[in-house]
């Protein structure tokens, strides 16, 4: 049974598995550990362990039946899908310098993988390479990948601690675990079926160096027994370090696989593990050796905060790769402006803004004698307008309210909406490009949200540009200013969604993403920034920024696969709103952040300096972006000319 529910929630690490040893009776086996034993799933030998094809050919003439568990029949097509994952043999070594052995293990792993594969199984555990080379065991892998049809194979890498700390325990700790799975994955070419299983011990590295993995294809992590602690009823634990980690786990949809033999011995005939964690949802079921640690990890999993409202909105979107709007060549459709207006957040600091730009332009003592001329531009179905006149009411100043809007079908509800509400004495409809409209007055209060999730990539620069010549001298602008802001990012299933379009336009194309199974490798930057009123008169908005990050000496080396953009912008004053990690607006769901990816993935080393270049460039009848890195290596210049992906003006 799942671990438990969470609203909303339903990842794969809701089920938990048990690795087990080969047993050539499968059915027995489910029912021990998945029927009696509460697990989701074995991770189970799929062939005895001391078959070799070396002697299979000397013992029976090449004739022999393979030694699998049991045939195909056993089980339920849905049953060998849902409840195995198949271990390959942990004996094979693909780079041994014994030809026999590194012969046999490459028949072996060809025969048990076709097999799995046969069964329809989900995935396959590949052992963890046996040293640093692993050549010929990622050939191997990868000749398997180009034919293979919708299975996984997750990779085994231990979890290995490499501080200083662990220098005297073991000489192999000094190997940086995410190197050895670097060179595996990039000898086998960044392939999307090939993913990982971390091996969590005892002793974790770093936190910012277990940051990395949340951005990696991880699918699974197998904790052994000997990683838990002993509480004071006898009960297995893990240390705080250890059910952060877990934690992680759960929230990124990596699945837990127990590993081992039990090391705790439980109080005879206790029963009450819910007093023990004072949780009700203990069972204390103790029929299966391993249950107590199943129980512990259900414990941490049910403990977990449940996701919040705007969490459980943004589930469908996580890590899904999306085209920027381009409002300017495209009109919106109702169910986008719909969408946005939901965001009650936006529009709470968009009238706090528009209360205090009010009274500063009318004081108390011209209250009954001026009323202010205020202009939305961009005022698609009307939801500024509404901030607008509530912020008026507020404050107690008189309104006179321009609603300019180039959408034609935004308009008829705008009409609709003055009609309804008795607007008709305030608001004016403007049904114009405002760059194009030749205003009957000058404004005082010019209003607009055309921001985009990298500040300036809906065009705001340009629309606000062309509104200006009808703001007054001393007049307002409602964004005043907004700085975009840039991060080098680990981010492995972007990367592989768009490789998986073969061609060079989507990796010079921007995207709109909900970031979730992202590492990020250093604090974001500032990129541009643009001012309103602009009164400058060597007035432009192509910009041209170097950047130099430098990754933290303890996250150890990483790999950036492209970076994530935001924004910050200044509504009024003190009054902002944004996306920018460090300052982002809480609970607003109207912006998610951009993605530049790399056509090149470049791997950066701790303490090094990661040098990248950004340029905004302005054409006649478009405005794009272009990106490189120059540090440690040289990426070619990215969307050059806008060949790829570009916004219309």
């Amino acid at each position: 049974m799942p671990l438990g529910e969470r609203a909303g929630d339903k990842s794969e690490s809701r089920y938990c598995g048990v690795e087990t040893e080969f047993h050539d009776d499968m059915p027995q086996l489910l029912a021990h550990n998945v029927s009696s034993g509460g697990f989701d799933f074995v991770v189970s030998p799929l062939m005895d362990p001391s078959y070799r094809p070396s002697l299979m050919d000397r013992d029976h003439g090449g004739s022999g039946v393979l030694p699998f568990a049991g045939s195909d029949l056993v089980l339920s097509p849905s049953h060998w899908s849902s409840h195995v994952v198949g271990k390959i043999s942990s004996w094979i070594d693909l780079d041994s310098e014994d030809e026999i052995l590194r012969m046999d293990s490459e028949i072996t792993l060809k025969q048990e993988i076709s097999w799995a594969s046969h069964l329809s199984l989900q995935a396959c555990l590949l052992p963890a390479p046996k040293g640093t080379s692993c050549a010929n065991y990622a050939r191997c892998v990868n000749q398997i990948l180009l034919g293979l049809n919708s299975m996984q194979l997750w990779l085994r890498i231990p979890l290995l601690k490499t501080d200083d700390d662990s220098m005297d325990v073991n000489p192999t700790n000094l190997v940086d675990s995410w190197e050895l799975w670097n060179s595996f994955r990039m000898l086998c070419e960044h392939h999307n079926q090939l993913s990982i299983a971390l091996d969590v011990l005892s002793s974790i590295p770093s936190a910012n160096s277990l940051g990395r993995w949340f951005g990696e294809s991880v699918r699974a992590a197998i904790i052994d027994t000997d990683s838990f602690l002993t509480n004071s009823r006898g009960y297995p634990c893990l240390s705080k370090p250890h059910q952060k980690l877990i934690t992680g786990f759960f929230n990124h949809s990596i699945q837990i696989v127990v590993s081992g033999k039990p090391v705790h011995s439980l109080p005879k005939g206790s029963r009450d593990l819910a007093a023990n964690h004072n949780d009700s949802n203990f069972d204390g079921v103790q029929g299966h050796p391993l249950r107590p640690y199943l129980d512990y990890i259900g414990y941490l999993y049910q403990r977990m905060d449940p996701l919040p409202e705007q969490e459980r909105f943004e589930l469908g979107y996580r890590d899904f790769l999306q085209s920027p709007l381009q409002p300017l060549m495209d009109n919106l459709e109702a169910q986008t402006y719909e969408t946005f207006e939901k965001d009650a957040v936006k529009y709470i600091q968009y009238q706090r803004a528009i209360c205090k730009a009010l009274q500063d332009r009318v004081p108390e003592e011209r209250l009954s004698m001026t009323s202010t001329v205020l202009m939305v531009v961009g005022a698609g179905r009307g939801p500024l307008v509404r901030a607008s006149l509530q912020a008026a009411e507020e404050t107690g100043r008189k309104l006179k309210i321009y609603a300019v809007e180039k959408n034609p079908n935004a308009v008829v509800t705008l009409h609709s909406l003055v009609k309804l509400e008795g607007w008709e004495n305030i608001v004016t409809i403007v049904s114009s490009d405002m760059r194009c409209w030749d205003a009957p007055e000058k404004a005082d209060i010019l209003v607009s949200e055309l921001l985009g999730s990298f500040g300036d990539n809906e065009l705001s620069p340009e629309c606000l540009d062309g509104a200006q010549r009808f703001l007054k001298d001393d007049g307002i602008s409602i964004p005043s200013s907004y700085t975009s802001f840039i991060q080098p990012v680990t981010a492995s299933k972007l990367y592989n969604d768009v490789k998986s379009h073969k061609d060079l336009v989507h990796f010079e194309t921007a995207y709109v993403v909900k970031l979730h199974n992202v590492a990020r490798l250093a604090a974001s930057q500032p990129v541009f920034t643009f001012t309103h009123p602009n009164r400058s008169t060597k007035r432009s908005n192509q910009r041209y920024k170097k950047l130099q990050f430098e990754i933290p000496s303890d996250t150890g080396s990483a790999m950036l696969h492209g970076f994530a953009g935001y924004f910050d912008a200044t509504l009024y004053k003190d009054v902002h709103l944004g996306i920018e990690p460090s300052t982002a607006t809480p609970n607003m769901f109207s912006w998610f952040a951009i993605f530049f990816p790399l056509r090149t993935p470049v791997i950066v080393h701790p303490g090094s300096a990661l040098e990248v270049h950004f340029w905004r460039c302005c054409g006649p009848t478009k405005v794009w972006y272009e990106w490189c890195v120059t540090s440690p290596c040289r990426s070619p210049i990215h969307n050059s000319n806008g060949r790829s992906h570009w916004v219309g003006l």
